[in-house]
């Protein structure tokens, strides 16, 4: 099964980056590497592109290139959630208690 024929909300894990040259060295070092768990969260409305959660970020392949990456579901394995990030700092005001 490819990363292309996942449905939305479904996890897998990769098996293996296909393509050649230069296109699966884009891959891998987008964080698609064999043993990795992912989840498909959206499919843009005419099908193409498809937004998956993985290594704790989203990341929007286009369907071309998910039909490189064999992939096989799991159930019980999440991929990591992206982290939540505070701007700023909060400061106690001068000569408050």
């Amino acid at each position: 099964m490819t990363l292309k024929e996942l449905k939305v909300g479904q996890s897998a894990e990769i098996v293996a980056v296909g393509g050649e040259g230069s296109l699966r060295n884009r891959l891998i070092d987008m964080g698609l590497i064999p043993r990795t768990v992912l989840t498909l969260r959206k499919v843009a409305p005419m099908g193409d592109p498809i937004e998956i959660l993985i290594r704790g970020y989203e990341l929007t392949l286009r369907l071309e290139d998910a039909a490189n990456i064999t992939v096989k579901t799991v159930e019980n394995k999440k991929p990591q959630e992206p982290p939540v990030i505070k701007y700023g700092r909060k400061r106690k005001r001068r000569g408050s208690v």
